[in-house]
């Protein structure tokens, strides 16, 4: 398959994913308690704050597609994987929606936040509840491995978590290194990426070969994923992110570009440093963010992110070819890995 036919591969293996794990979700949310399950709703974008039922869905369903194709490259059927899918989709929205709150943020896909509509309270326990029905979803699986699965995941947001209290941390800290940040992204974002991109084949009881190549897809996946994040949160189109301008930059948040940049040394870093260290006025207006931002460019942070991302594709990719694995699965996770590096949302 050439790189083109990957790329237009990828949105297809997506909607198959959605079309397969929202069925399922929804049939989990009807155990919830009336109002938590109408806000998960909401996160998940089927209704809107009144409940009314909207057309389009959530995110990407990147994770699920995962999960579905990691049981097909070991040989199973796609629906093996599903329980897996359902279930990383709703750590990853626990996770979201947890991160609002943290954050302040309240807009996400251009709608309100569930805490700016809700309040934090009702946030918090929403996320809570959809981190619970991901592990019954796995447990009432019929795999004979579901406890290893079940394993998987738990391990997979306990490093998420990891990977937030690095990232809230470092909100406190003047120097933040590069290798520091890598590993907090390794938690943040690669741990549910890696468990996604293994969790179907483990439901498959996949060889061990084959479940170790998908934990190292999944691994370089997961920091090739946040390079690209980190560059749409300083260059991204708004009308498409549905983030503001700058977004990260007005947040004086030290993602990978900025952390490359500083740990380079030299007048750019100085003045960047420098520039991160005066905290955000009230109403401020954009013109400070613009001018990091041209000054990360021309340091070559946005460069160096956007070849590390593909570069950590690369090294995706490989894993999945030095081991036996069904062509048809592996095009279509390259496609995905693909479509995560050019995507502009």
């Amino acid at each position: 398959m050439t790189a083109s036919a990957a790329r237009a591969a990828a949105p297809s293996a997506l909607r198959r994913a959605r079309d397969a794990v929202t069925p399922a979700t929804r049939d989990l949310l009807a155990r919830l308690d009336d109002t938590s399950a109408a806000i998960a709703a909401y996160h998940l974008g089927w209704t809107d704050a009144a409940g009314v039922p909207t057309h389009g869905g959530g995110g990407k369903a990147v994770r699920p597609a995962l999960a579905t194709l990691s049981a097909q490259a070991a040989g199973a059927p796609a629906q093996v994987g599903i329980p897996g899918a359902v279930a990383v989709e709703l750590v990853h929205n626990f996770s979201l929606v947890h991160d609002d709150v943290m954050d302040g943020d309240t807009e996400r896909r251009h709608r309100p936040t569930v805490w700016a509509v809700w309040g934090t309270t009702s946030a918090i326990l929403t996320g809570d509840a959809m981190l619970a029905l991901a592990q019954e979803v796995l447990l009432e699986s019929p795999s004979p491995h579901k406890a290893a699965a079940a394993r998987l995941l738990a391990e997979a947001t306990r490093n998420l978590i990891r990977g937030q209290v690095l990232d809230v941390a470092f909100e406190q800290r003047d120097h933040v290194s590069l290798n520091e940040c890598l590993d907090m992204v390794s938690g943040k974002t690669g741990a549910l990426l890696k468990a996604s991109s293994m969790i179907g084949a483990v439901l498959a009881g996949a060889p061990a070969e084959v479940v170790s190549a998908l934990s190292t897809f999944g691994a370089e996946l997961g920091i090739a994923f946040q390079l690209v994040d980190d560059l749409l949160g300083i260059w991204g189109d708004p009308a498409t992110t549905g983030k503001p301008v700058f977004s990260d930059l007005r947040s004086r948040k030290k993602s990978l570009p900025v952390t490359y940049v500083l740990s380079q040394g030299g007048p750019a870093a100085r003045e960047l440093a420098s520039w991160l260290a005066v905290p955000t006025p009230n109403g401020s207006s954009p013109g400070g963010e613009a001018e990091a931002a041209d000054l990360i460019e021309t340091a070559g942070g946005r460069q160096w992110a956007a070849d590390e991302a593909r570069r950590r594709i690369e090294v995706a990719t490989q894993a999945l070819h030095a081991v036996p694995m069904l062509a048809g699965p592996r095009a279509e996770l390259v496609a995905i890995a693909q479509f995560i590096v050019e995507r502009e949302a």
